[in-house]
């Protein structure tokens, strides 16, 4: 099952998996500008201030719901839910996580993991899954447009609860009407609230109201960690504000993703960009480096995916092309590792997938991957990738490659057979 959003709605789209008592996944995407922008755009803003994908993915379990979260792989979602059980600074090692969240969810695979070790309790552990899941759902419900596929797959294991659809989108769908009648005072809950009379601002609020922590109006905490704090839903918490906010006793502040979404695009290096791909295909390795090469990008190649892992620390590209299916060490793997490593939180990983990659797309959304390309794919088709990026190569100079001689002859000191250079 699969198609676009402008044909079918996602409470039409739920209510046939959970009809059905399907098994799979359902995985969501909302190109450029969000429909969702007044809503959630999750903890991952767009690099460098271009159009992105907003992803999302939604495990089930004979028609009931497992998990679902954003594909962005940070765990700034969890840390949030751990703060009110005193456990946020408890999160283990990314490197050592259940190998759950390799193939599926960092997040789901972390919360899992403190299961296993005792740092939380199943309890606790049901009250964060169910938050989550109910949250997803808060904004998939509120997009317009989009693609959407629903793939059949065993279900994902080990589980903790499962959620019937059913029964949470009536309560849903009042919350996000509710919302709507918070407009103009509040647009989206990544806004952040600015105290600025804090006498006022006591004063105005009800007897009952759990906001009682003035820190957290700082103008760097948004409205939905607020949420996350006090196990409340977005709606308790905006209507807990919206009489400060009335009387001017609080502000709104963009969030940080705002913020840089309305930045102008910063300049690009003044060196030629860097890109390296990795790929045991001859083919892949020779068209990609040419094409970028005669651009003006300083373009190199990696075969041996092991060999990438310490090559790639010396060269700091500015963006990577990986494919998946590589012997020894598969690209989701690699991706994976690298993403832990602080060198490349942010670089552009993109993978390189084949024709009917549904699932490499997921499974490299889940990883950490920036954006994917199918392969194969044209000159244009790369050209607009890279450029999209990390800006555009400059034809002109000769000799970009040398960027990359050097700094392999001069930082690194390794068995390179399995790494061209192009001159």
């Amino acid at each position: 099952m699969q198609g676009d959003l402008s044909e079918i709605d996602i409470r039409s789209i739920l209510q046939l998996i959970e009809l059905g008592q399907r098994t799979g996944e359902l995985y969501l995407e909302s190109y450029g500008t969000y429909p969702s922008q007044n809503f959630n755009r999750g903890s991952e803003s767009p690099l460098n201030g271009s159009e992105s994908i907003q992803a999302w993915l939604l495990f089930w379990a004979n028609g009931q719901v497992i998990y679902a979260g954003n594909t962005s792989n940070s765990l700034n979602r969890l840390r949030d839910h751990l703060y009110r059980y005193g456990k946020q600074q408890s999160l283990p090692d990314p490197s050592r996580t259940s190998a759950i969240a390799t193939l599926n969810s960092l997040e789901y695979g972390t919360l899992w993991t403190m299961l296993e070790q005792h740092l939380i309790t199943p309890d606790q552990g049901r009250a964060i899954l169910r938050h989550m899941v109910q949250e997803t759902l808060f904004d998939l419900l509120s997009l317009r447009q989009g693609s959407f596929v629903f793939q059949l797959s065993s279900a994902l294991s080990p589980q903790l609860m499962t959620h019937k659809v059913s029964e949470l989108i009536p309560g849903l769908t009042q919350q996000i009407q509710t919302w709507h009648q918070l407009h103009p005072q509040l647009q989206s809950p990544d806004q952040c609230p600015v105290l600025i009379d804090p006498g006022a601002f006591q004063t105005s609020l009800a007897p009952a109201t759990c906001l009682h922590r003035e820190d957290w109006l700082d103008g760097q905490t948004s409205l939905r960690q607020i949420a996350r704090y006090l196990d409340q839903d977005l709606v308790a918490v905006a209507r807990y504000l919206l009489p400060a906010l009335q009387q001017g006793h609080v502000t709104l502040a963009p969030s940080a993703s705002q913020v840089q979404l309305a930045t102008p695009r910063p300049a690009w290096p003044p060196r030629p960009p860097r890109v390296v791909c990795v790929d045991d295909s001859t083919v892949i390795r020779e068209t990609v480096e040419t094409i970028l090469c005669d651009q003006g990008y300083a373009a190199t190649s990696i075969s041996n995916p092991l060999k990438a892992l310490g090559l790639l620390f010396d060269l700091q590209p500015d963006l990577i092309l990986c494919d998946i299916a590589m012997p020894e060490l598969d690209g989701y793997t690699l991706c994976a590792m690298l993403r832990q490593a602080p060198p490349f939180r942010q670089t552009p990983m993109v993978m390189l997938t084949g024709k009917d990659g549904f699932l490499d797309r997921v499974r490299a959304r889940m990883v950490g991957a920036t954006d994917y390309l199918t392969k194969p794919f044209g000159a244009s088709e790369l050209l607009t990738l890279v450029e999209k990026y990390v800006g555009p190569g400059e034809p002109n100079q000769p000799h970009p490659d040398q960027l990359l001689s050097d700094a392999l002859s001069t930082d690194a000191d390794f068995d390179l057979p399995g790494v061209r250079i192009s001159h």
